[in-house]
């Protein structure tokens, strides 16, 4: 049975979890006060690095869900997500509406990843 790996872990959660060749993120957000496109940006690299740490890669994404505090955002925020999702490579996504757990963010980005 694959043993469960968790990073950066406090008493609430964990930013990494990997179970076998599957890597969960937790939601990454970007810094307060940008706009949408600049915190989306944020959260992208901050995904990035963790599926770095992870051994994996956006290549390698095999699902994204994506809250925005305002669906009026999905056109800004998608202008930089489809820059960054590598061509042929797009994960299955969702995208919601949502109350985020500070009001200035604006965009959570939550990805699941398989190792090669």
């Amino acid at each position: 049975m694959p043993t469960i790996e968790r990073k950066h872990t406090n008493s609430r959660m964990s930013q990494i979890v990997i179970h076998g060749n599957t890597v969960f993120l937790a939601g990454q957000v970007g810094e307060p006060h940008h706009t949408v496109a600049e915190q989306t940006r944020d959260a992208l690299a901050r995904v990035d690095a963790l599926l770095k740490e992870a051994g994996s890669a956006r290549e390698n994404m095999l699902q994204t869900t994506i809250w925005l505090a305002d669906m009026a955002d999905f056109d800004a925020m998608n202008a930089v997500w489809d820059a960054w999702v590598p061509k042929g490579h797009a994960p299955a996504r969702a995208c919601g509406e949502a109350k985020l757990a500070d009001p200035r963010l604006l965009v959570e980005v939550i990805v699941c990843a398989s190792r090669p």
